[in-house]
């Protein structure tokens, strides 16, 4: 199995699953799609793509409705994805994903997070290359082999094709996304949700209290409404 596997074993049962922001951040993630391709999800990919997140996340569809009606509106805040970067304790290199309607506000909230818990913030494409920026399906496994699905995605972008107890995943760079999901939804394969994850291509071992160290800001940062996501090159335990 390759790096994709290990990382995301190591993160199984993690922070996305469990926070309980998780309806309020698909709801951003419904607003930024309608605001850069419309409302309607058959000629919108990455709007697409969100619901298939919310039905993962069991997201009520009438709230799913109501997002993409309010992201019509005119007065409704657009928010725009900006990444942070830095070091937390003991030099694990950390990015943080936000979306945000008040940059100034995030800024200060994410430097606020790194400065308590003894971090540092860095500056643009300081620790960004450290990471591979890849993309991912997560499709049902009934009657497909993984190996044979990888040999026929390949031309397609797939990089590392696996089965857990979930389904098939299938992971890419970052640019093949839009390629990935046409052929997909060309072959009639129901995509259970998609996303983006930013993989470390080295990590580092801590001891458990260094560990205890970083999952603080780690935490900290998670804690923030802007915060989407935070990827980091600690190894996992």
């Amino acid at each position: 199995m390759g790096r994709a596997f290990e990382f995301r074993k190591g993160r199984k049962m993690k922070r996305w699953s469990a926070m309980a922001k998780a309806f309020t951040r698909i709801g951003k993630d419904i607003v930024m799609a309608v605001k850069e391709g419309g409302p309607n999800p058959e000629a919108n990919s990455r709007l697409r793509a969100v619901i298939q997140n919310s039905k993962a996340a069991n997201m009520p569809k009438e709230n799913v409705e109501r997002a993409i009606k309010k992201a019509t509106d005119k007065d409704t805040a657009d928010y725009k994805e900006v990444l942070f970067e830095g070091y937390a304790p003991h030099g694990i290199a950390v990015i943080v994903e936000t979306a945000t309607d008040n940059n100034n506000r995030t800024v200060a909230n994410v430097r606020s997070c790194f400065n308590k818990c003894n971090g540092t913030m860095g500056t643009q494409g300081s620790v960004e290359f450290m990471f591979d920026h890849t993309c991912n399906f997560r499709i049902p496994a009934e009657g497909l082999d993984p190996e044979e699905l990888e040999l026929e995605l390949i031309d397609f972008g797939a990089e590392e094709v696996f089965e857990d107890e979930d389904g098939i995943l299938i992971y890419a760079a970052f640019t093949s996304f839009g390629t990935i999901q046409k052929e997909l939804e060309n072959r009639g394969l129901e995509i259970l949700s998609s996303g983006f994850e930013r993989i470390p291509q080295i990590t580092k071992k801590l001891t458990d209290d260094e560990m205890a160290d970083v999952e603080k800001l780690i935490e900290k940062l998670e804690d923030d409404e802007d915060v989407m996501n935070v990827y980091h090159t600690m190894e996992e335990a």
